[in-house]
């Protein structure tokens, strides 16, 4: 079976968090995780009900936002593959996940695998497509503070189509060297995924 998880930066920092987490705790998380999973537009959890969980388990937003994620992410995963419990878990264990962890996922998964897969096929990921792309380059030479400098960006435009309204939307985006450099390497992160499932 292919490797449905890469050890990414961001993988690594959320096994961490979650074998952190409390273990009486993480199977509802789970279950709940497992309850939304098809619905795309839904959040997993309100933003009332984040907040008490970032209290109950004592993280910052942002590391709530990774953990929720990528157990999700992990979820879905095994969901596309079909993966067997056995797979699922060895796979969790080369992340370096503990074990009571990895069993509570592949417990929750085993109890839901069917149900998930079934709604997971009838619902589209997402109704929204990419359409077109333009791109330009921009270099400000000077703002009215300082006369010498030299600031590259470059702007993205992204063309939206609904499939359901067939409604049009432009995204505009615009990127620092920095920025757009940390995005690319995020882009190169999903082909590995993407690569993976192949």
């Amino acid at each position: 079976m292919a490797l449905m998880f890469t050890a990414t930066p961001s993988i690594k920092k959320a096994a961490a968090l979650i074998n952190a987490l409390d273990a009486s705790r993480f199977p509802l998380i789970l279950s709940r995780i497992l309850q939304k999973i098809h619905l795309k537009d839904e959040r997993t959890f309100s933003e009332e009900e984040e907040e008490k969980l970032q209290s109950a388990l004592r993280l910052s937003a942002p590391d709530l936002e990774l953990l929720l994620q990528t157990l999700e992410f992990f979820l879905q995963q095994a969901a596309y593959h079909t993966a067997k419990p056995v797979v699922l878990g060895q796979q969790l264990q080369q992340l370096e996940i503990d074990e009571d962890k990895v069993k509570a996922i592949v417990e929750a998964w085993t109890n839901s695998a069917k149900e998930i897969v079934q709604k997971l096929r009838q619902c589209r990921l997402n109704h929204k497509q990419l359409e077109d792309i333009n791109w330009r380059l921009n270099l400000q030479m000077a703002q009215a503070s300082k006369t010498k400098m030299k600031l590259p960006n470059a702007m993205f435009e992204l063309g939206i189509k609904d499939e359901n309204t067939q409604e049009k939307e432009k995204i505009k985006l615009e990127f620092t060297h920095d920025e757009l450099y940390a995005f690319y390497n995020q882009l190169e992160t999903i082909q590995r995924q993407l690569d993976s499932l192949s």
